[in-house]
């Protein structure tokens, strides 16, 4: 009984700067988890968009195939529903740790450009 629950990893919070040098160097597959509406209005260049209402095993499968050893990092407006995406990741059994804290919102106002 005592063994059913084991304590999760806690979330890695990354900074905009950090996401910004992870793009650079490809070494971060950022996903984007707001609506597509959200998505089209204002995005950060090289982030994939998978809706957190769509987020599912086979949906991330599909969007990480090919992101060989890149850190995936779930990004948002202001980092709420990038903390329950990678919740739901670790719940499909997947290791993801990584989300950008305070999303898109942070990301804008450490000066950093965004796709209009």
């Amino acid at each position: 009984m005592f063994g059913l629950f084991k304590p999760q990893t806690p979330i890695t919070n990354l900074t905009p700067a950090e996401v910004h040098k992870g793009l650079q160097t490809k070494t971060i597959l950022l996903i984007d988890v707001r609506e597509p509406s959200e998505f089209t209005s204002e995005h950060i260049k090289g982030a994939i968009n998978l809706p957190l209402s769509s987020l599912s095993k086979d949906a991330l499968k599909t969007v990480t195939a090919g992101a060989d050893e890149r850190t995936v990092v779930m990004q948002c407006l202001a980092g709420g529903r990038s903390a329950q995406g990678v919740k739901a990741c670790r719940d499909f059994g997947e290791s993801v740790n990584h989300h950008l804290q305070g999303g898109i919102n942070a990301w804008k106002a450490a000066g950093l450009p965004t796709v209009r």
